[in-house]
């Protein structure tokens, strides 16, 4: 920003970049978070089809009604193709089942089996502790609003990927 200091011209920062540090950035703690977790919560999904993408999945199918494999793909991000692949490792792993849609015979239906149910549970148990890790500096009620507000950006990051973006 070019601005007048004292009669001469010359460049000189906003306040606002003045701010700017890592420890105020946005893209860095979002960063340092994930390379954080991912390396804390690596080993709780290792041992599953996919490791994370395959955890998302089995998190997905555990919380409702089978859903088709379209729109499990829509639901946890993840192209079409990708998920045919993750879902014949996760079969294989006999921890979900893939069934007609008796609303529509051409589409499947995914559902997780007992056993994805159990292996689900251990890493979920795996997750926790890793979790219990990166928020330790966070008191419950720290915990529960960076939880709330985390999902809520999620929502609107999924929505802005999903639909046209009406910013241009």
């Amino acid at each position: 920003m070019s601005a007048t200091k004292g009669g001469s011209k010359g460049t000189r920062r906003s306040t606002a970049d003045e701010d700017i540090t890592l420890d105020t950035d946005l893209g860095w703690a979002i960063r340092m978070v994930s390379s954080a977790f991912r390396r804390v919560a690596g080993e709780s999904v290792a041992g599953l089809p996919g490791g994370p993408r395959g955890y998302l999945v089995l998190v997905a199918l555990a919380a409702g009604e089978p859903p088709t494999q379209l729109a499990l793909a829509q639901q946890v991000s993840l192209d079409r193709t990708v998920m045919t692949y993750l879902l014949d490792d996760l079969e294989a792993g006999e921890l979900i089942e893939r069934r007609p849609d008796p609303r529509d015979r051409r589409a499947r239906q995914v559902v997780i089996t007992d056993k994805g149910r159990d292996e689900l549970a251990r890493a979920r148990r795996g997750l926790a502790t890793a979790e219990g890790r990166l928020l330790a500096d966070l008191d419950e009620s720290d915990t529960a609003a960076l939880r709330t507000l985390l999902t809520r950006i999620a929502h609107t990051a999924q929505s802005a990927a999903l639909g046209p973006d009406e910013s241009c």
